[in-house]
């Protein structure tokens, strides 16, 4: 019997997942293996949120493959000697894995190849719909403005979607373990794996996402952002079933796959991206540990920027137009440095994806690709616009819940109790660069 190994990543499926139907192509048993790596521990990328999850998603994988047979094996320590270790056991003649995108997975790759040499086949199409390299400008390695990235993205052809496998043999008697170590998690955090992922976009309505993405309190996203960091779901899949819709909910819907493959593409060039400015705009950000953490705890004196965060605090995430606005305030009207931000939320988002994550802080701050750096949310205009009538203020700052439509938005002019404006209105509209005005 020939064996081969399909090294799961963030591609936690059965469902269109290129290293599993290779692995299941190439031998008559599959061996659905995963190593829980203390490199991401002791790196600081495993916050309780994500670990939480994760477990949800290994154990909903593990009962998937069960009930075609099969069942996923659990190691833990350095993926590419514990992957050894395996291949050791069972005489694979083959590991196949998705192609890494982060540095931290280049690197993982590069390992398993000193190791492993020939035996390891490495699979584009499981983590992004277009590969970051695959389409770029001439004399460039990649694009660093979207807009001509989408048309080009627009323009590489997909694979097929993949079906799930129906039934996969695995050879007895590979020992797994599981040790995942956790800490306290948000309250509502959602549940993880394949099955939730695809429940959720079953009840989703992707044609009404054009009109009510924005929308503070209709809190009509897909949410599907979690899935797709831990690979419950293909986002060639997620692109190929919107499309069916060709609506106009449907093309906005596509266009944010787009971004997200537009920023792995911009951090597989520039992983430097990740910590350091993507353009520096020579910055002397303020420090104040005391508004930094007044803006981590939700009481900034600005309702709007409050209830994000509180929502973050509470779910592990934040509705997008919340995420923007939060981290306007921050870097733009308190003038901190975006990193403070973007460790915060990584520190609690579940669905925390480097890329993703400081990228668009970057965008925010004025210092990654985009090409104005003065741009400023206002959070009281961006709250009469995105929540007019209050009703996402006083769902996660419930002691505002007596101020009626949008009063709530400004509580210092109805009510006492509430903490003061951490800084005054008048001076939202600053353009705070190179110091503070």
């Amino acid at each position: 019997m020939t064996v081969s190994i399909a090294l799961f990543t963030q591609d936690l499926r059965l469902h269109d997942n290129p290293v599993l139907h290779a692995a299941c192509a190439a031998a008559d048993e599959v061996v659905p293996l995963f190593v829980l790596d203390p490199a991401v521990e002791n790196g600081g990328s495993a916050a309780p949120n994500r670990t939480a999850f994760l477990a949800d998603c290994l154990a909903d994988l593990d009962a998937s493959l069960r009930r075609i047979g099969s069942r996923l094996t659990v190691r833990r320590g350095e993926p590419a000697e514990q992957t050894a270790r395996v291949v050791a056991a069972t005489g694979a003649a083959t590991v196949h894995v998705a192609a890494g995108v982060s540095r931290f997975a280049q690197r993982r790759e590069t390992r398993l190849r000193e190791l492993l040499g020939d035996r390891l086949q490495a699979h584009d199409g499981s983590t992004t719909v277009v590969p970051p390299g695959r389409v770029a400008p001439a004399g460039r390695d990649h694009y660093a403005v979207f807009t001509p990235y989408h048309r080009a993205w627009q323009g590489t052809p997909r694979r097929a979607v993949l079906g799930a496998p129906r039934i996969i043999r695995t050879p007895d008697g590979i020992g797994s373990e599981n040790m995942l170590v956790g800490g306290p998690i948000s309250p509502g955090l959602p549940p993880g794996g394949e099955t939730a992922a695809r429940e959720r976009w079953r009840r989703w309505d992707v044609g009404a996402y054009a009109g009510v993405h924005d929308d503070l309190a209709a809190d009509g996203t897909s949410r599907l952002s979690p899935y797709l960091h831990f690979g419950c779901l293909s986002p060639t899949e997620l692109v190929t079933r919107a499309l069916r819709h060709d609506g106009a909910g449907a093309q906005a819907f596509v266009r944010q796959l787009a971004w997200r493959d537009f920023h792995h593409q911009v951090l597989a060039a520039r992983p430097d991206a990740a910590h350091r400015d993507y353009r520096d705009r020579g910055d002397h950000w303020h420090q104040d540990e005391r508004e930094a953490e007044a803006w981590r705890q939700g009481r900034t004196g600005y309702p709007v920027v409050d209830a994000g965060m509180r929502q973050l605090a509470h779910e592990g995430w934040m509705h997008n137009r919340a995420r923007l606005l939060t981290a306007s305030f921050l870097a733009k009207n308190l003038y901190l440095d975006w990193r403070i931000g973007a460790a915060h939320f990584l520190s609690l988002l579940v669905d925390g994806d480097v890329a993703n994550n400081q990228l668009n802080w970057q965008w925010v701050a004025g210092t990654g690709t985009d090409t104005r750096p003065n741009r400023i949310l206002n959070p009281l205009r961006q709250a009469d616009r995105y929540d007019p009538t209050g009703d996402y203020v006083r769902r996660w700052v419930p002691e505002l819940a007596h101020l009626p439509g949008p009063s709530v938005h400004r509580p210092w002019l109805f009510t006492d109790g509430y903490p003061a404006p951490i800084i005054g209105p008048d001076a939202l509209t600053a353009r705070f660069r190179h110091g503070r005005p």
